[in-house]
């Protein structure tokens, strides 16, 4: 029987859940808003399952394999604008469905809960487009994948790595008609904090036709901005990261599940076939390629990824680069964010003032996040900015970094 005594333990991948031939576990959430398993005793066979799929207790061994390193445009501009960076997951998606397979990935619900749902169409693979910075509900998603795949039907599911970790663990054998990808993650932030902001911004949820944590549209991709769209897909709101309070609250590592802080899934061997990330820094590899619209970099892991970017070079760009480079400095690969100080009282207060107060708290629109927004723009306008992030960054990297 599955039992959670650490919450660091536990990443809410919910492979338990979805294993249980009793039904007994279901996942619910804490007061931080995060899904924990709970198992209903009485029903419970201890039939240990649940145990034997956990990716927390069972971590894959990470084991040296040949990997190579590209990067991807996707030659649709429009797809490329609508993504978080270069496209590469539409185009892996595009070649799925038209073999007649099926595409999971995470998308938002009617209410902007942030879920895991499949897609059969081309064109529905929109919803999955531009990142989602909170953690997604797994629902039943694995379950349906197996049943996908029983069917001969070609699967491309993605997810973060302790959840594809969870889902290799839930299947418990290798498909040859399965392509998994993973994101190079941050960590992953509560949607209750998503939930707080959204009633800060006073917005009524059937109005909004989109949330983009990362969009292009205004300042292009070195320098996106945190938007909302209503039905008419005309701006509500946007904001950079040194004014918006919840990209504030990201970059601060002030609102991440407990094991965020001690990652059993940060390593460069995983067990996905592909790993997709950003590259602000794609002039360091090719010149041409920098047009500040967003450029994928991508790490293959097995013979059958290597072939799906052969199948869909028609549709993208794809340039190969040397692995070493590729994944040299990118810390979020290795290591995990460091603990904020103030987490605790962030939670505890989240569930007791208001929006307004809230954030107000520990995000104030004070004079110095005025000015950095200033400094910003100005950086922007007078094309330095790339040049101003890198002084930035190297000035903060041994710091609490929320300006990143």
């Amino acid at each position: 029987m599955i039992h959670i005594e650490n919450k660091a333990d536990c990443c809410g991948c919910a492979a338990c859940y979805n294993v249980c031939p009793q039904n007994c576990i279901s996942m619910a959430s804490d007061e931080e808003g995060f899904l924990y398993p709970e198992v209903d005793s009485e029903k419970c066979t201890d039939c240990g399952l649940c145990d034997k799929v956990c990716p927390e207790i069972n971590v894959a061994k990470e084991t040296p394999i040949k990997q190579n390193a590209f990067l991807l445009q996707h030659k649709d501009e429009r797809i490329r604008k609508e993504s978080t960076s270069g496209g590469a997951f539409s185009a892996i998606g595009e070649y799925v469905i038209k073999q007649g397979g099926v595409v999971f990935g995470v998308a938002y619900s009617k209410d902007f809960e942030v879920i895991h749902k499949h897609v059969e169409s081309v064109e529905e693979l929109k919803i999955f487009r531009n990142s989602k910075y909170v953690q997604s509900r797994i629902g039943e998603t694995y379950q349906q994948a197996l049943d996908f795949l029983k069917k001969g039907r070609l699967v491309c599911y993605s997810g973060t790595p302790c959840q594809i970790e969870g889902l290799k663990q839930f299947l418990r054998k290798d498909y040859s008609n399965l392509f998994t990808v993973d994101v190079v993650c941050r960590a992953v932030p509560s949607p209750l904090v998503l939930r707080k902001y959204l009633e800060l911004q006073k917005v009524n949820l059937s109005n909004i036709s989109n949330i983009c944590f990362r969009d292009k549209c205004f300042y292009g991709y070195k320098y996106s901005m945190m938007s909302i769209y209503d039905n008419s897909y005309l701006p509500l709101y946007h904001n950079g990261v040194e004014t918006d309070v919840f990209l504030r609250a990201f970059f601060s590592n002030i609102c991440d599940r407990p094991s965020c802080y001690s990652c059993s899934f940060k390593k460069r061997y995983r067990v996905s076939d592909l790993t997709l990330w950003d590259c602000f820094t794609v002039d360091k590899f090719d010149k041409n390629l920098d047009d500040d619209k967003g450029t994928t970099r991508i790490l293959a892991h097995t013979d059958k990824a290597r072939q799906l970017l052969e199948k869909i070079a028609q549709e993208s760009t794809i340039t190969e680069i040397d692995t070493e480079c590729a994944i040299e400095g990118v810390r979020e690969i290795f290591e995990s964010v460091p603990l904020n100080q103030r987490r605790v009282e962030f939670f505890h207060d989240i569930n007791r003032l208001d929006a307004s107060d809230f954030f107000q708290k520990y995000f104030p629109n004070n004079l110095r996040a005025r000015l950095e927004k200033q400094a910003r723009l100005l950086s922007y306008k007078f094309g330095i900015y790339k040049q101003m992030k890198a002084i930035v960054k190297m000035f903060y990297k041994n710091g609490n970094n929320q300006k990143v």
